[in-house]
């Protein structure tokens, strides 16, 4: 017998969970393959980033080397709220960057679920603070 799919919450809540526990398969097994997520701001990584492997290996993968190589990144979930298939989730993210600054950061994320799977994400996040602290100098596009 298969189990039945999560629900919306469950699955955001699945996903916060694995990106805290450092679980990449869960991490993307919890995205649909057509999902997209968009983030704000005039960073390098601001935009709409669509397809499971670009969100995945580009724009989540691609914040790893802007850490401390062996230092924990730190995420809380705050707050989830959810209405059918949208979910709305508050988490923190504390970490020290590859340059030694302190990143503290509250996100909060829109998410819409389908079948089980992320179908759509839109950030919200301190994008000054992103800027400077994880993109210093000309890079930030501030």
């Amino acid at each position: 017998m298969t189990a039945a799919p999560l629900g919306p919450k469950a699955v955001v809540t699945r996903y916060v969970e694995a990106v805290r526990d450092g679980d990449l398969d869960v991490v993307r097994d919890s995205f649909a393959v057509d999902a997209t997520w968009d983030y704000p701001g005039n960073l390098p990584i601001s935009g709409v980033w669509k397809g499971r492997d670009s969100i995945v290996g580009d724009f989540l993968g691609g914040m790893g080397g802007r850490l401390k190589p062996g230092a924990p990144l730190v995420i809380a979930l705050t707050n989830i709220v959810a209405d059918g298939e949208q979910v709305v989730a508050e988490w923190t993210s504390d970490g020290t960057t590859a340059a030694g600054a302190a990143y503290r950061n509250r996100c909060l994320g829109v998410f819409v679920v389908r079948d089980g799977r992320i179908a759509s994400v839109r950030e919200y996040a301190d994008t000054h603070h992103v800027a400077e602290v994880l993109f210093p100098g000309p890079a930030a596009g501030a």
